[in-house]
């Protein structure tokens, strides 16, 4: 994964937080190939699945699975119920909602942060990937989602405050499938590009109430499209599913 090269210290806790490859166990390479099956749909929320059935897709002993498994739970990405076995925990929207409603407040507050204290020239690294002409922008979706967490983290990370950084970190962790997939439609990507740098040039120009407008509209509309999304892939993947179970 690329990373900005942001300025010191910002740059140590983006490279930390944002990047899933940190570790090279298998107990951890099992937890990032079960996040990518969740991520896309290979495993469906609220779906029954194995031990033996993951052991073969992944090509892992089960005792890294089950490090694995038991991290994932603990994250709140899968549940086991006695007797039942494992699940992948269905996506319980009213709970995103609240997520991204917290994101608004501790970014705008961010926001606020870095433009009183002068912190302006943190974020002017990101302006690189941002703010280009509209045949620049880039088409590949994971890229640039990848992008845009390190953008938002960046903002909440720039302000200095460690302690809500923390809590901002388990937010994104929470809610990385659903903001995952709202780079899947060339439309969202485009418009992520013009809004970041809208939000980018009002911190820069020191317009704090702008940018904290800016910010508030940006993460409310992404969360209003991205429930739209989950919803149209939860009902594609259960077709295929369904089709599948026809097949067999």
């Amino acid at each position: 994964m690329t990373v900005l090269n942001l300025p010191q210290p910002v740059l140590p806790m983006v490279e930390q937080a944002v990047s899933s490859k940190s570790t090279t166990s298998l107990a951890q390479q099992a937890v990032e190939s079960i996040k990518d099956l969740i991520f896309n749909f290979d495993l469906i929320p609220g779906e029954r699945f194995s031990e033996a059935d993951l052991t073969q897709r992944l090509n892992i002993s089960r005792t890294p699975l089950r490090q694995a498994l038991q991290q994932l739970e603990q994250q709140g990405f899968l549940q086991v119920l006695p007797k039942m076995g494992w699940f992948v925990a269905p996506i319980d929207f009213e709970a995103i909602d609240e997520l991204y409603d917290l994101r608004i407040l501790l970014e705008i507050n961010a926001i606020g942060g870095i433009v009183d204290q002068g912190k302006t020239e943190l974020l002017e690294p990101l302006a690189k990937f941002w703010i280009k002409e509209d045949s620049e922008y880039s088409t590949d979706g994971k890229s640039v989602g990848t992008q845009d967490e390190i953008f938002h983290f960046s903002i909440v990370a720039s302000a200095g405050n460690k302690e809500i950084l923390k809590i901002y970190q388990q937010i994104t962790d929470r809610i990385r499938l659903i903001r995952r997939l709202d780079f899947k439609k060339s439309q969202r990507i485009e418009v992520t590009y013009k809004e970041h740098a809208a939000i980018l040039n009002a911190i820069r120009s020191k317009r704090k109430a702008d940018a904290q407008r800016l910010i508030k509209a940006h993460i409310s509309q992404s969360k209003i499209e991205a429930r739209k999304i989950t919803l149209d892939e939860l009902y594609k993947a259960k077709s295929r599913s369904l089709e599948l179970e026809k097949t067999i």
